[in-house]
């Protein structure tokens, strides 16, 4: 095993340790059981999502719109729950919301082979201002106190929202590496053209994906709602890049076909220890910004790195690209 292949494999793993290693030491009481509950069901809103991001990464595709989705479940949870009097018909509602804003986005990418990028940065404003117009552009306040239990409760020990995200972590990884259904997403993701000549169904498996992508964020939506007991139309912004920088650190290609749920639960702990550190730390907010925009161009730029082996590999070097462009004149 080479080191790049090394670095591949465990250098999320690595760079998680060295994290906690350092924060243990900087940070007053880091490891103490209450902060440590507290940071696990900080990651829960990323983690549940991450784990269908996950999905739509390894199919060389992105999701921007989960951030808006969430939102909008939340809302149609409040709203028809208070309607209604009925905690079952406010959760289905959610999740049908957030499953039908997933197929719209599947359906056009898919059907009509609109770039994913551009589709969900349009239904993502489309959908943040359809949560505006269903509130009326304020956080409505769930009446039925029986529902604040999905947020609050717990099993044993454990709350449900972390519950739902260790569930969720379970099911899609399961699905990604141990059933036809994940394979046909990897080989989608590696090479749609050879995915396509073997007869993998690509553009049902696409819809498919994005409508679980949607449904899983409307259950987180629905989650968050119960925590914070409303629907709040202003929720969530810019939580689809904390799920996509978590995915990617955790080994999840930008590029497709590689991804499994063990990198991604690293990728999870890494940003929910950074943002536990630095409000320990009591760093301001526009700071956090800054540390935020930061992990996420180092996620990326650790992709392009796993991909290649080394720096070296990287455009901006031109001594690498003037060998690669020897090695291909070689070879043909």
């Amino acid at each position: 095993m080479t080191l790049s292949d090394i670095f591949r494999r465990a250098g999320p793993a690595v760079a998680l340790l060295i994290l906690v290693a350092v924060l243990a030491l900087a940070v007053p009481d880091f490891l103490g059981v209450r902060n440590l509950r507290g940071l696990l069901l900080s990651v829960t809103l990323v983690g549940t999502i991450a784990a269908t991001m996950m999905l739509v990464l390894a199919m060389r595709e992105v999701d921007l719109s989960v951030g808006s989705t969430v939102a909008l479940s939340g809302v149609l949870a409040a709203v028809v729950m208070n309607a209604s009097g009925s905690v079952v018909l406010g959760v289905v509602a959610g999740l049908l919301g957030g499953a039908a804003v997933g197929l719209l986005n599947g359906a056009i990418v898919a059907g009509l082979q609109v770039n994913s990028l551009i589709v969900t940065l349009a239904t993502m404003e489309m959908v943040r201002g359809l949560a505006f117009l269903t509130s009326g552009g304020e956080s409505v306040a769930i009446a039925s106190e029986a529902f604040y239990a999905i947020g609050s409760g717990s099993f044993l020990g454990i709350n449900w929202p972390i519950w739902a995200m260790i569930a969720s972590m379970g099911v899609f990884g399961f699905v990604l590496n141990r059933t036809v259904f994940g394979r046909n997403v990897l080989a989608i993701g590696g090479n749609p053209e050879a995915a396509r000549l073997v007869g993998v169904p690509i553009a049902r498996i696409r819809i498919a994906v994005f409508t679980l992508q949607g449904l899983v964020a409307g259950l987180a939506g629905i989650i968050l709602a119960a925590r914070i007991t409303s629907g709040q139309p202003n929720t969530s912004v810019g939580l689809e890049l904390a799920v996509i920088s978590a995915c990617v650190l955790g080994g999840v290609s930008l590029s497709g076909g590689v991804g499994t749920i063990l990198g991604v639960i690293v990728g999870v702990l890494i940003m929910g220890a950074a943002q536990n550190a630095l409000n320990l730390l009591n760093v301001p907010t526009f700071y956090q910004y800054v540390v935020r925009g930061g992990i996420l161009l180092l996620a990326v730029i650790a992709d392009r790195m796993r991909q290649t082996g080394s720096l070296g590999g990287l455009a901006f070097w031109p001594r690498a690209a003037r060998r690669t462009q020897g090695d291909e004149t070689r070879h043909a």
